[in-house]
Order: C-alpha cells, then structure tokens, then sequence
C-alpha cells in the first residue's frame, strides 16, 4: 500500500483564500464518499498519479484545504491524499457489490481519520484486486463542490491519465465573484425554514442518530434501535415510458423522468413506513441544479464547479399522497420544481447575502447529523451528471455505489448500462424495505389507490 498528498502540477505557488459562496455554505458540510468499480484491466500506478497531479492544477480548489472557520477554500496546492492498496481476493469474491456490507465500505474508501487544522477536501483510494479489476473510492467534501462539479473532477483525472484533453474549468480562484447579490437586493421569497432555519439551542439532542448502520432516536416513531439499509432499484426503460404515460398530463405537458420517478418512490416509501394514516403531513425535498435555472445576467458559467443547488419542496397530506393516483404526486413535485426558478435562485443569493443569517443565528436546513428524515423524502438526480463517463484508458465503471445514504434519502443515477432506465438508490428502515420493493417495482400499485 503506498500513500501521498499529490500535488496540482502547477508552478504558481501564491495561496489564494477564497471565500465560500452562498451556495456552497448552504450544502452539506461533510464529504461525500462513493465506490465506482472497473472491470480488468487496471491502469498502472505511475499513470494514475500523472493525470492526478495534472486534474488537480485544472481544479485546484481539490488540492486546497478548508479554512477560516471553515467559511474559506485555501488554495494552497497542500494536494489531494492518493492511496493504493491491493486486495488478494477476486472482486465477485465480494458480491453482491449492490448491497455491501459496513466492513467493505469502509475498506473501499479512504479513511478520513486525520488531524489537520485546515481539512482536506479530496481524498482518493484505488483498490486492485487479484482478478484485474479495481475500484475507486472517492471522499470529496460538499463545501467544495455539488455532484456536477465533483465529477468534473474525476473525468479530468480520467482524460489526463489515457492523454486526452480535460474541458476546460472556471479558476477557483475567481468563484467568489461568480454570485454577486444585486443592488438593490430583491428577497422576493421566504428562505427562512426553507434552506435556511434557526439553529437548535446547546444541548438539545439531535434527533435520529445512526451509529454502524442503527437508528438511535428519541422519538416515539423510532423508540427502538432499527437497522437502515440502502437498496438500489432498476428502473428500465420500459417501464420509465410506462410510468411517464400514466403520470404526465395530456399532451404537450409532460412531467420528467426524475419527476416521475421520484413521485413513485414518495408514494411507496410512504406507504411502506405505515404512515398513511391519521394526520401525518409528508414533505418531499427535490435538489434543483441552478446552472440551467439562472438565465439571467450573470449566468453560471460554464466550467463552474463549486455548488448550484437548492431544494423544491412538494409537501402534502401522507394519507392524501397514497389515496391518489401517481399522476397527482408527480404534479406536485413538477409545480415545486418550476416554483425554484431563476427568481427563486437570485432571491436567495440577496437574502444569503444580507447579513440576516449571522445576525438571526441562522444555520442550514442541509444537517448531516440528521440522520432520520421519516416521515419526509429527500432526492437527489444524478441523471445527466458525468460520473459514468470515469475513463483512465480500460474502460468505465459497471457500478457506483454512494458508501452512505441517511434514511429517507433517494439517489437517481442514469443506468451503469447506458439502456435507457435509471437506478435510484434508496434509504429506509429494514423494517419498510421489503414493503418499498414490493410496490417500487409494480406500477398497477402505484396507479391505483395504494
């Protein structure tokens, strides 16, 4: 096994801070860890940390740290950590790869154990195994970037170790200026509760903590320790076109893939958990990609890969979204997705921007410690985001699999197999799961009244 800090290949030694954005301080503050696996064979060792040290001087923010209380991107070129290890066993040794165990998860990624004051945002270990095949396993901090960027990232790494060209990014350093609020401001929206909410007092407990995998909540929902499993359903195109039709509206109106979707994994998680009933209101939080949204000037521009993301939320009686047909749920999510527009983004770049969240103690509505989210949804698209498109020269990745998921959590991915379908990935008590699947997959349920 062999490990280093590789640095970005560039001769510009200034460290520049840059602070973070609006957007970026709004997100998850945590790294993001995820395995893809590759199919033999596995590029060399040198090959890989050459096109490793030329992504990281494309996207230097990768190579910088966190700082200033964690408010800042030091663009130090300090490096992103690589990390080699050899496993003397054949991958399909360790199948299923869909549902792997805590162990090998925590085995595949890298280890974020570390003592640095300034944290490391990019953390990379490439596992080899005795068959050929290899897996990548990936810890990129949210600060820093959403999915789009990251995986700019890694196809850049790709390219540069097989010799071709990496697209070309906006400097990190220029990122702060890319949001600027407008003069005057126009808060056209409530932020407050929405990304933004009070933070809770010193010493109340968070709800919904997991520890290896088990819920441990103080409330009357979950007053046991409950297992949380993460299961990835395939969706393939024949039944996305017959969702789509049963969904959408008359034509020309049609509802998403990702909509349709992610409506029908509402509806049947939340007949799975048993919450149907009584007065249960349900809310299901969708995560909008602002670069296509902000049309306006200033625009995002191309090559931007820091954070672009706020939520839609669809919200609704639990009992309401099972009685009715599909198509109602999917309306609702397309209407909270439409209302997150170009004003909605703007508006809260002015708000962000105001001073109203130091001076009212605000905090992020996105927790990672909150780790239970029943009776709501959260999803996430990746559909349309590069990170199938991985390439060091032998080929892309048959599987990528997010290492964590907290529970009501739903990951849409496009098809390792590029058929059409989708994959969602999707988090639920152990006890609700078996009901999910057995809904998930039959759509004369998800028509009907659940």
């Amino acid at each position: 096994m062999a490990a280093g800090a590789l640095h970005a290949a560039d001769d510009d030694d200034t460290v520049v801070v840059v602070p973070l954005t609006v957007f970026d301080k709004v997100n998850f503050d945590e790294h993001i860890l995820a395995v893809s696996f590759f199919h033999p064979p596995s590029p060399p060792a040198a090959a890989l940390e050459v096109g490793f040290a030329e992504a990281l001087a494309a996207h230097r923010a990768w190579a910088g740290r966190l700082g200033g209380n964690r408010s800042t991107i030091l663009l130090n070129d300090a490096g992103a950590r690589l990390v080699e290890a050899t496993a003397d066993v054949a991958l399909a040794s360790l199948a299923p790869l869909d549902h792997p165990t805590p162990e090998l998860r925590l085995a595949l990624n890298p280890n974020l154990a570390g003592g640095e004051e300034e944290e490391e945002v990019m953390l990379v270990q490439v596992t080899r195994f005795a068959c050929g095949s290899f897996a990548v396993g990936t810890a990129a901090h949210h600060l820093v970037s959403d999915g789009r960027g990251a995986s700019a990232f890694l196809v850049a790494w790709g390219n540069a170790t097989r010799g071709a060209a990496m697209d070309p990014v906006v400097p990190a350093r220029l990122r702060a200026s890319i949001f600027p609020p407008r003069c005057p401001p126009r808060v056209e929206f409530e932020h407050r509760g929405a990304e933004l909410v009070v933070k809770p007092p010193n010493g109340v407990e968070q709800q919904g903590l997991l520890h290896n995998g088990v819920c441990r909540s103080s409330s009357h929902e979950h007053d046991v320790d409950e297992l949380v499993v993460i299961r990835r359903v395939r969706f393939g195109r024949e039944f996305i076109a017959e969702l789509k039709s049963g969904s959408s509206p008359p034509p020309p109106s049609s509802y998403s893939t990702v909509q349709c979707v992610a409506a029908h994994i509402w509806r049947c998680a939340t007949l799975a958990r048993g919450i149907a009933g009584g007065e249960v209101v349900t809310t299901l939080r969708v995560a909008v990609d602002g670069r296509a949204r902000m049309r306006g000037r200033p625009g995002v521009p191309d090559g931007y890969t820091g954070n672009v993301v706020l939520w839609a939320r669809a919200t609704t009686a639990a009992g309401e979204l099972v009685s009715k047909p599909v198509g109602h749920a999917a309306g609702l999510v397309s209407r909270a997705v439409s209302r997150v527009d170009d004003s909605y983004f703007r508006s809260f770049i002015d708000f962000a921007s105001s001073g109203a969240v130091e001076a009212e103690g605000l905090t992020p509505a996105a927790d990672p410690a909150r780790m239970v989210h029943s009776p709501d949804m959260e999803v996430y698209s990746l559909v349309g985001i590069a990170f199938n498109d991985l390439d060091f020269g032998t080929g892309r990745p048959f599987l990528r699999r997010l290492s964590h998921l907290p529970e009501g959590h739903v990951v849409i991915e496009s098809s390792p197999s590029g058929d059409g379908g989708v994959d969602a990935l999707v988090c639920l008590f152990r006890r609700a799961m078996d009901a999910f699947e057995a809904c998930c997959y039959n759509l004369a349920m998800g028509d009907a009244r659940l």
